[in-house]
């Protein structure tokens, strides 16, 4: 099947719901058993609300269909998707690899509770490649990837990546939110396991916490295993949000898709912006991979304005009409934040020559988006120093 007919149609099981299109909503923490047997055995699928019930099996089955992966495990949140996919194969006294350009709160755990752990983390350079190879010690046991990189959306070279990692026996995972496992599937490059903060283009609408972690048949067990030492569940209101989203992530993202490129175009041709981040522009230096390993863009996107005075970047943004300010993204709204990656940089330096912007474009026409935009840089300007 092709993603938008796997997107409508996989985990669903109408007939085993009373002919309900969508699997019903299960609130459960105890499951009986009718018979001391059937309680020795534990012989079936659901044992307990912790380990799963009809509703997570759903989206656990859909997620799996759409990465192409063995098996899928939900978590209550993006970043207990990547902390858990992170314990899942370290070891003490052990190395890890993590790309430069990786979300903040992953590094904050890799030097938080990894490193209380004694365990190592290492940054390399997004744009390393199959130079990846000279930094792959005895004692490493997995390489983190983010392509496009948070903030600065460099583009990483995925399968020289993994085969590199792989000529060392070293396992692979890949923080996949901004393709929403709808634009790219590195499960078939070979990557071991690849991360969600479903929270963002899953469930869409602004308003659920929750991971994805889609793992190959080698992984699976691995993560599931540390997930349920660790105690961790998804709740089922946010699991079925997350399954609402997914059967309409088709049709947002590829008009999202449509919005960011209009967007990236537009705001490249404004005289206050120095440069736009955004891997579907032709001119972009991950251009070329992205157009290899991706079939769409999201919407989000950076961009850096020639203006580092706060006050004339609060004229800008407060007056916005269209687009928050607040953090996540994926939903159908817009939204805008300035950011400042130097802080979060230690294997590479970010010195834009400005101030770095971070845009998601929801479902709005963008003629109103661009005239709320417009509407902004005029006060940037009025407001400069």
């Amino acid at each position: 099947m092709k993603d938008d007919t796997k997107l409508t149609h996989a985990g669903r099981h109408p007939h085993e719901n009373h002919g309900a299109v969508n699997t019903p909503v299960y609130h459960a923490s105890t499951i009986l058993f009718p018979t001391l047997a059937d309680f020795d055995s534990r012989d079936r699928k659901y044992v307990y609300g912790r380990k799963g019930t009809p509703t997570t099996s759903t989206l656990e089955e859909a997620v799996s269909a759409l990465e192409q992966a063995h098996g899928t495990v939900l978590a209550p949140s993006g970043l207990a998707a990547v902390t858990t996919t992170l314990m899942s194969f370290v070891e003490a006294g052990g190395h890890i690899l993590l790309t430069d350009s990786t979300y903040f709160p992953t590094r904050k755990f890799a030097s938080g509770l990894l490193a209380r752990l004694g365990i190592e983390a290492e940054y390399y350079d997004p744009l390393i490649g199959d130079g990846i190879e000279a930094l792959i010690r005895p004692n490493t046991n997995l390489i983190w990837m983010e392509s496009p990189g948070s903030l600065t959306f460099e583009m990483q070279d995925v399968p020289a990546i993994v085969a590199a990692a792989k000529k060392h026996g070293v396992s692979t995972a890949i923080d996949n939110t901004w393709s929403g496992g709808y634009f790219f599937k590195p499960l078939t490059l070979g990557v071991d396991v690849s991360v969600q903060a479903a929270t963002k283009y899953i469930v869409g609408h602004s308003d659920a916490m929750l991971g994805t972690i889609a793992c190959s048949k080698d992984a699976y067990p691995k993560v599931l295993d540390t997930f349920l030492q660790q105690g961790n569940c998804a709740g089922p209101d946010d699991v079925y949000l997350g399954t609402r989203g997914l059967r309409t992530m088709a049709v947002r993202m590829n008009r999202q898709h449509e919005n960011g490129i209009k967007m990236a175009e537009w705001l490249r041709d404004r005289p206050e912006v120095i440069r736009v981040m955004h891997p579907a522009l032709p001119e972009d230096p991950g251009h070329a991979i992205w157009k290899r390993d991706f079939t769409g863009a999201s919407g989000l996107f950076g961009f850096v304005v020639d203006c580092t005075d706060r006050a004339a970047l609060g004229a800008m943004l407060d007056g916005l009409a269209l687009f928050g300010m607040g953090a996540s993204w994926g939903g159908y709204e817009s939204l805008i934040l300035p950011s400042d990656p130097s802080k979060m940089r230690s294997a590479t330096k970010w010195e834009p020559g400005g101030t770095t912007l971070r845009m998601h474009v929801g479902l709005e026409d963008t003629a109103d988006l661009i005239d709320d935009l417009t509407a902004g840089f005029e006060r940037l300007n009025s407001a400069r120093p």
